[in-house]
């Protein structure tokens, strides 16, 4: 039991603070010693263990499994050697001795219960650990745990004190739920006041059923991702076959199989009485979920139960799809009729629309089912999106997990965003992620109005101007608003631009902890959506996709953080459209120039206004678009410059406004790219660009920018000023070809110019001297 090596380690502790503690070695062996003595209280046993796990992992250990046959303490001293880490040698070592304890006859007054736990995590560690032999006989210890536990009551141990009784009467049988007395086999339902020993290891067995399935109840398969999902040969034969042979005849795996089957049919049976208390019906309604599961297992290894599942699961669903508290077992059963519907030729298409339209609606404030239902859509995403439309219709349902749960299911739905989005759906699913932090807003009213008393919502004046967000719900006025919002499939023809009046009415709740958090999981989102889009629109796409981009940047939730980071992606992205498609400026010419030509877009969203006069300057050219006209050029060089001028032209006041450096650099540079392909506006161009420097020393200029940024904007002013000088030259480096721009060097990949415009200018400032003023 004990194996004699050196022993000098200190106590390595978990916690920070206990890191300088250390443990004499001597003392540290002791441990060892007094937690193998025969007669030690179970207390002292147990605080021994403890502080030896608490070492670990540890090369100092003289511990040993391979002698002890009490399978308590077997428990405690196998808990330590796994703790060192997974080594192969100590869970093989491990597994050995648990299943020869088990193997055979344990003495008086020892239970078997404790090895269980130590059971599924060896098989967790290393599923190989065990030989067939092996497994062979813990399949038939699972039957017996499973099917012939006793349906008798335990019985109460004794105290020992003064009013002990002798002679207590004899336990009564074990009941159900509803109280009625237990007519068939002892399951994890079944309520007794004490319980004996082999219904604790039923209930055991019982928990751990899945993982040994999923281990080693495939045929040749010790892996707990084994799957087999052969074709039903003969299946109606073999249906036949399993249920006439008898179960005593079969091989340990099969019998298993049987009796885990009969097990899990008794279960579903015992879910239908109505529990006297509220844990044993949520223990009902856990049991029902674990039972589905694993009949779905077993249908996966062996198709002949299918049949039988099939007709026992389609009453099932007929009994419970209309309670939403059992809601979380419709996603285990909806998994089976996934998994074997082709099998048994079965059409679920009604299962599957009442789980994507109904649950989601009613039940997204329940975190669990949320992200068992967004698990489940991301396991089976290929099938959906191949061979079921209500799943891709249903996504303004799924959106609801998200907002109400995020950032919880941020991560999850990224995986299943790609799904969701196509042609059809792009536009839509933009809409709805700019339109989050509203939706939680509605579904939070949603759930109050829901939970108001009934004489308070006959109070409510259908006349009269709503005076809260709570009545504005029930409100004619809103009701088709907010029934847009809380829609439950896709709706492409109806216009979201009515949910602008909404936005307004539910500001007072931006200051929700739950719509702010929200809020801060969009910029991601946007930016996988963008991504994603990339992959697939065509040119009317992204110009349309262009279009609801410039409309939504201010029609935004009043969250002034949210705002911010929003134009920060959207400009960001927009350039990235303008890559994919650089037609989309002609194409687009007078939104963009009715756009540009709007002096509050600076003010709201400069990022994005930036970004959309610097695609004007680099796209706006028949080298992307032969359909580029001379009148077009005009057109947005006559709408820029005034704007330009508008900004540049100060005058004292208390409240000048302040633009950035960056804007009036990258005006100043489309303009000149502008003229360089008209050459009627270069004069007109070199006259505003050299009444810069009066700009910059004006007395509002110095109050509103600091002598960095004048400099950046005389720089600018002087580069482009010289390039004008010659036109050829300025017609090369603005508007390079293909294969002169790129690579191209910039300082900032978006607003800067090549260095072959500072060396250009350098070259003529030489010759010059100019500089602009």
């Amino acid at each position: 039991m004990l194996k004699s090596s050196p022993l000098s380690c200190p106590l390595q502790t978990r916690d920070p603070v206990q890191l300088l503690l250390k443990l004499d070695g001597k003392f540290v062996e002791l441990l060892q010693k007094v937690l193998c003595l025969p007669k030690c209280p179970e207390q002292i046993q147990a605080l021994c263990a403890a502080i030896l796990r608490e070492m670990s992992p540890s090369n100092d250990l003289i511990l040993s499994c391979d002698e002890i046959q009490d399978a308590k303490l077997l428990s405690l001293v196998s808990s330590i050697l796994l703790a060192q880490g997974n080594k192969k040698a100590e869970v093989l070592a491990v597994g050995q001795r648990v299943v020869k304890v088990l193997e055979g006859r344990l003495p008086e007054g020892h239970s078997s219960r404790h090895l269980l736990p130590l059971l599924s995590k060896i098989i967790s560690l290393s599923p190989a650990s065990l030989t067939e032999d092996q497994t062979n006989l813990v399949n038939k210890r699972m039957v017996d745990w499973l099917r012939y536990a006793s349906v008798q009551q335990g019985v109460a141990q004794p105290s020992g004190g003064f009013f002990s009784n002798p002679r207590a009467r004899q336990p009564g049988p074990v009941t159900e739920v509803d109280g009625a007395v237990a007519t068939d086999f002892f399951t994890v339902l079944s309520v007794g006041q004490y319980y004996t020993e082999d219904q604790w290891l039923n209930m055991q067995a019982f928990s751990m059923l899945r993982k040994w399935l999923l281990c080693y109840g495939s045929e040749g398969a010790n892996s707990p991702n084994s799957d087999d999902k052969s074709e039903v040969d003969g299946s109606i034969m073999s249906m036949v076959s399993a249920t006439s042979t008898s179960s005593r005849l079969l091989p340990p795996k099969e019998r298993l199989r049987e009796k885990a089957f009969e097990y899990c049919q008794r279960l579903i049976e015992q879910s239908n009485r109505r529990a006297l208390k509220k844990p044993d019906g949520d223990l009902q309604k856990a049991c029902l979920i674990e039972a589905v599961t694993i009949m779905d297992i077993i249908c996966r290894q062996d198709s002949s139960y299918v049949y039988r599942t099939l007709s026992c699961l389609k009453i099932l669903h007929g009994r419970i799809s209309g309670d939403l508290a059992y809601a979380r077992a419709l996603l285990p059963i909806a998994q089976f009729f996934l998994n074997h519907s082709e099998t048994a030729a079965v059409d679920s298409e009604a299962v599957y629309k009442h789980l994507f339209t109904r649950i989601p609606a009613q039940l997204f404030h329940s975190p669990m089912l949320a992200f068992e239902f967004i698990q489940f859509c991301r396991d089976n995403v290929q099938f959906f999106t191949e061979n079921l439309s209500i799943f891709r219709r249903s996504f303004p349902n799924l959106f609801k997990l998200l907002a109400w749960n995020s950032p919880a299911l941020i991560s999850e739905f990224m995986d299943l965003l790609p799904a969701l989005l196509g042609a059809d759906t792009a536009i839509e699913i933009f809409h709805l992620l700019l339109d989050l932090p509203c939706l939680v807003a509605a579904l939070d009213i949603q759930l109050r109005a829901a939970s108001a008393p009934i004489s308070e919502r006959a109070t409510w004046d259908p006349a009269a101007k709503p005076a809260s967000c709570l009545e504005a719900f029930r409100h004619p006025l809103y009701r088709s608003t907010f029934q847009y919002l809380l829609r439950t499939e896709t709706a492409p023809r109806d216009s979201p631009e009515r949910l602008a009046p909404l936005r307004q009415l539910l500001g007072s709740m931006a200051s929700c902890p739950r719509v702010v958090q929200c809020a801060d999981t969009i910029p991601v989102l946007l930016q996988l959506y963008f991504g994603v889009v990339a992959e697939f629109a065509d040119g009317p796409l992204i110009n349309q996709l262009v279009l609801v981009l410039l409309e939504r940047s201010e029609q935004l939730y009043e969250i002034p953080a949210f705002k911010a980071d929003v134009h920060r992606v959207l400009s960001s992205q927009l350039v990235l459209l303008c890559k994919l498609h650089p037609s989309l400026v002609v194409e687009l010419s007078k939104e963009l120039l009715e756009f540009s030509g709007t002096v509050s877009n600076i003010r709201n969203k400069e990022d994005i206004f930036t970004y959309v006069v610097w695609a004007i300057g680099e796209y706006m050219s028949v080298s992307y678009d032969k359909r580029c006209t001379v009148e077009q050029i005009n057109k947005f060089f006559e709408a820029l410059e005034a704007m330009l001028f508008e900004i540049t032209q100060l005058r004292p006041s208390a409240s000048i406004p302040k633009y950035s450096p960056r804007v009036i650099t990258v005006l100043m540079t489309t303009l000149t790219k502008l003229a360089s392909r008209s050459q009627d506006l270069i004069p007109r161009m070199s006259l505003f660009l050299s009444k810069m420097r009066a700009f910059v020393q004006s007395p509002a200029m110095a109050s509103v920018y600091s002598e960095e940024d004048n400099e950046e904007i005389l720089t600018r002013a002087a580069e482009l000023m010289n390039l004008l000088k010659m036109p050829s030259v300025a017609q090369f480096v603005l508007t390079p070809s293909a294969e002169v721009a790129s690579p191209r060097f910039h300082r900032d990949t978006n607003v800067s110019l090549p260095l072959a415009m500072k060396t250009a200018s350098r070259l003529l400032e030489r010759g010059t001297g100019f500089v602009p003023g």
